[in-house]
């Protein structure tokens, strides 16, 4: 089921939306020369729109403006209209590419200066790439508007000269190890590129992957990645959206004065969106590293905004939606798979509706009879047609996930960024909501008989490597060979570079105006008398309510023989209740449009809720049966506990969850922090319904649990509702828990082993400090951020960019109440992994002996004292700010006392931190990856190698 990102908005959202050009085209468009208003939608009571102003420079470019003055905050996203759909057959991988290389610096900025200047401006950056667009985008304070402006103008119209050959090679080996780690390392992590590649003819700009095949990339040369971005990312087919604390005649002269000479490029064209058709259903297979086979079908159907998108996505929300769908009751209600699930992903040119199941080895369901129940499961929906409540969910689901992307500015921008990018129309939102909101029963049905009923499919199983297990059916569809072997004869003469000329020195960056201060949320707090924390603050932006119920119940309360139980506990609490099936709980919720997410970490077990306002207190009405009332049927438990035994198993194939695993013993040894929280395969297989009831039951109690709450409601206004708590009694035992460091051998390494894997696992580390808020830990983070805490840190600086080992890596200390330590991480290519571990003691006994030098301290100091404004824009991070200060018991002042320790921080003090707590000698190394390759490696190294099993 897909995410919407609109929906119906009542009250002040909602409405009709209302373009003004009349009124302000005489005001606006003669402003600043070269620019030309397009449309102005405002925000009136009842309207369905993000309020905004479209323009066009003459080169082609998009702007729209979105003003929102209730954070000092300013968002820049540049979205282009290239993503691997307008890449070439046997040149797959580009655009992903470019989503690297435009970070590497251009012609006024130097390599590794564009993250920098954001990160010491307090902001975050990212960009992202998939079929068919590519957008970058960056959050921070809105003094630094201008210096935004100023370096996405620098990538899009001066990167050229700045690709070279150097930077092609480093950023092609980022991205094989982005693929080794999100793809080839990764259980099922090939699934999508194998469906696509037998969905679509060759030669289909969806028959490739978006990240790219490897073996193109090493084929090509940096001119052709120039040619590429010469004919896709001019302005004239991007468009640039800037929201936040700013005014539109402000942005439009800096945008007129920084992207206005850069030249159009060449004209581009809608795509075609032929739909796409199977002769017969298509059956393959492939064999990966995982614990359970998978079935998947996937029908093609439409394009994303056909008509029949929308009665397509409530179609799949019918059969694979929650508790109550129809695969979910077939198959995962009785044991049959561990998960099953139906989605209906959409993109520009064309859109697959997926089934999938994962089988439950205890069944003894083959595949094909997975196969069997799928389709029998379709024929059922058939004869079941759709019910009024189908309709209602979708709905009410929207409303909620519209309010809640309002929440920040980088929501609001890319909704405008990409209903602009694909319909032309930043205000397509009302079309958007109308498709759905038109949706009825006969529309479903007749979707489902055109598109799923008797067509065809294709039709993929995973076999797990050693396991004698049989596809659904033999395979009738061979996967087209590529054979793309010469290498590119594209010269620097077959480019066409386009030069744009100024009358200001653009290699001038631009100096941030005054910073606005940022005020910390306003919030209150009490103790009701069953000792029930309670923290709030008031948040008017949009009429929301999300809490965060805290219960000291985690696996730290746990006994060691009993590792999961409360893991286990907080998947019981959402299932069934004293008073209703967990199905109709789920069909409840999702007719309110709530989200309500129950977890457990090592203190608590953690109570999300996020809910319109005008429905919370239903929501919390039917989370307080949950937590208070469950049922805690025997069905459920034995279902859950062959789901968590499962994904035990599962987790034992992935590399990074193996050295996390491995890690985590080593630190704690023998003691229920040593012990994983989602439990071990023998304790999960002997626990029982009475163990998980005695457990709650003895510690699910009000006293020193948390509540926090964040609303557009005052305090007063919620009495009524936090009234409801007071009946809830009892107090647990306190948690009396000593962690000492178990002795093990220092400087060696704990390798563990993963098969053939295509990238290490790599954990280098130590225990130490507990976890303080404005005492030497937070120090000691100080001092840890050039070294690791950043993307322009020593360590991935090293390691990433400058080797083309990771695609990440970082250092960071860590901790709690009870015990702490300092963690370097990365996973890297399996070739590389000796040669990434020296580099990792290298840089961390340099920076021990010889510490920060003067430019990285200002660069900590800069870009740590400007993240204020970020830290509490949206409720959830006004909830994350407010749990921290009911955890630790802290005064409004902690804010300004850690202000004033890192304005006071000197070279000396980081450097005697660094010296104290950088010991390489004190620290062991964990490494997941191919035992039989890695440890003659590693000795040869010079390290002693100790096998570890997990």
């Amino acid at each position: 089921m897909k995410k919407w990102v609109l929906a119906l908005v009542l009250g002040s959202l909602v409405g009709c939306s209302a373009t003004d050009k009349d009124e302000v085209k005489q005001a606006t468009a003669s402003a600043v020369d070269g620019v030309s208003f397009i449309e102005q939608v405002k925000a009136k009571s009842g309207e369905t729109v993000i309020p905004y102003k479209k323009y066009r420079l003459e080169n082609g470019l998009t702007i729209l403006i979105h003003e929102d003055h209730s954070d000092p905050l300013v968002h820049v996203n540049v979205t282009y209209h290239v993503g691997s759909a307008r890449e070439e057959m046997g040149k797959s991988g580009f655009a992903h590419f470019f989503e690297h290389m435009m970070f590497q610096g251009s012609e006024h900025v130097a390599d590794e200066e564009h993250f920098k200047i954001i990160t010491e401006a307090g902001g975050t950056l990212n960009g992202s790439t998939n079929s068919d667009r590519t957008n970058y985008y960056q959050t921070v304070p809105a003094n630094n508007l201008e210096t935004m402006l100023w370096l996405e103008a620098d990538r899009m119209g001066f990167l050229l000269n700045a690709v070279t050959q150097e930077k092609f090679e480093v950023q092609r080996e980022t991205v094989k190890n982005e693929r080794g780690q999100r793809v080839d390392n990764r259980p099922y992590g090939q699934v999508g590129e194998r469906v696509s590649a037998a969905m679509y003819p060759p030669g289909h700009p969806y028959s490739w992957p978006v990240i790219g095949f490897m073996d193109d990339l090493n084929r090509v040369n940096v001119n052709d990645l120039k040619k590429f971005f010469l004919r896709w990312y001019g302005p004239n087919n991007a468009t640039l959206t800037v929201g936040g604390d700013i005014k539109p005649e402000h942005v439009l002269k800096l945008v007129e004065k920084y992207f206005g000479s850069i030249p159009r490029g060449p004209e581009v064209n809608m795509p075609q969106k032929a739909l796409v058709t199977l002769p017969q259903d298509r059956y393959i297979s492939m064999q990966d590293n995982v614990h359970l086979p998978l079935f998947y079908m996937s029908f093609p159907t439409v394009h994303s905004r056909h008509p029949d998108e929308a009665p397509l996505d409530i179609l799949s929300e019918i059969l694979g939606g929650g508790k109550t769908s129809i695969l979910y009751q077939n198959l995962v209600k009785n044991q049959i798979a561990v998960q099953a699930a139906v989605s209906h992903p959409c993109r520009e040119l064309s859109c697959e509706f997926n089934l999938y199941a994962l089988p439950h080895p205890a069944s003894g369901k083959s595949l094909s009879d997975i196969e069997k129940i799928i389709r029998d499961s379709l024929d059922e929906f058939e004869k079941r047609g759709v019910e009024d409540d189908d309709l209602t969910k979708v709905k009410a689901m929207m409303e909620a996930n519209f309010v809640f992307a309002l929440q920040s500015v980088e929501g609001k921008a890319s909704n405008l960024a990409a209903y602009e990018t694909f319909t032309g129309n930043p205000n397509w939102i009302e079309q958007d909501i109308a498709r759905y909101n038109g949706v009825t029963k006969a529309d479903v049905m007749r979707v489902f008989k055109k598109y799923i009923k008797g067509q065809h499919a294709v039709v993929l199983s995973v076999l797990p490597k050693g396991q004698a297990v049989s596809p659904a059916a033999p395979d009738n569809f061979t996967l087209p060979k590529r054979t793309f072997e010469t290498a590119s004869t594209t010269t620097a003469e077959d480019l066409n570079i386009r030069t744009a000329k100024d009358d200001f020195d653009r290699s001038q960056k631009p100096k941030p105006g005054p910073a606005a201060s940022v005020d910390i949320p306003v919030f209150w707090q009490e103790t009701m008398d069953n000792g029930l924390k309670v923290l709030g603050s008031q948040s008017s932006e949009t009429p929301t309510t999300s809490m965060l119920i805290r219960v000291p119940a985690g696996h730290y309360y746990e006994s060691m023989d009993k590792t999961g139980t409360a893991e286990m506990l907080a998947s019981m609490l959402s299932e069934s209740t004293l008073k209703r099936s967990a199905e109709a709980m789920s069909q409840q919720m999702r007719m309110l449009g709530s989200s309500v997410s129950i977890t457990s970490d090592n203190h608590y077990i953690n109570i999300n809720i996020n809910s319109l306002t005008k429905r919370f207190d239903e929501t919390l009405a039917l989370v307080q049966e949950q937590i208070w009332q469950p049922a805690f049927n025997e069905s459920d438990f034995a279902r859950l506990q062959g789901q968590m035994l499962q994904a035990l198993n599962n987790n034992k194939k992935d590399a990074d969850y193996l050295a996390a695993r491995a890690y985590q013993q080593l630190m704690f040894g023998n003691t229920i922090a040593g012990t994983p929280r989602t439990g071990t395969e023998a304790s999960i297989g002997q626990m029982t319904v009475a163990d998980v009831k005695a457990f709650y039951q003895r510690y699910f109690k009000p006293a020193r649990a948390q509540l926090i709450v964040v609303s557009d409601l005052t305090q007063s206004q919620l009495r009524g509702t936090l009234n409801s708590f007071v009946d809830w009694q009892g107090v647990g035992p306190e948690l009396a828990l000593e962690l000492p460091a178990p002795d093990n051998k220092k400087g060696v390494v704990y390798l563990v082993n993963k098969d053939k894997a295509a990238q290490s696992a790599i954990r280098l580390g130590k225990r130490g400090m507990k976890f303080d808020v404005s005492g030497e830990f937070y120090r000691a983070s100080l001092m840890n951020y050039v070294l690791g805490g950043n993307f322009n840190s020593r360590i991935n600086l090293n390691l990433r960019e400058d080797k083309g080992y990771t695609y990440g890596a970082s250092t960071g200390f860590w901790g709690d109440r009870f015990a702490g330590g300092f963690t370097a991480w990365a996973e890297v290519r399996a070739d590389a992994t000796g040669s990434a571990i020296e580099e990792f003691v290298k840089e961390i006994g340099q920076y021990q002996q010889k510490g920060i030098d003067a430019a990285e301290l200002l660069f900590t100091k800069n870009a740590i004292n400007q993240q204020d404004a970020l830290k509490y824009e949206t409720p959830d991070a006004k909830l994350s700010f407010l749990a921290q200060i009911l955890e630790y018991n802290l005064s409004p002042d902690f804010v300004a006392t850690r202000s004033q320790i890192l304005a006071d921080i000197s070279r000396k003090e980081i450097n005697q931190l660094a010296k104290k707590h950088l010991d390489v000698k004190q620290m062991i190394i964990v490494v997941v990856g191919d035992a039989k390759a890695l440890k003659p490696e590693l000795e040869a190294l010079g390290y002693e190698v100790i096998d570890h099993h997990i």
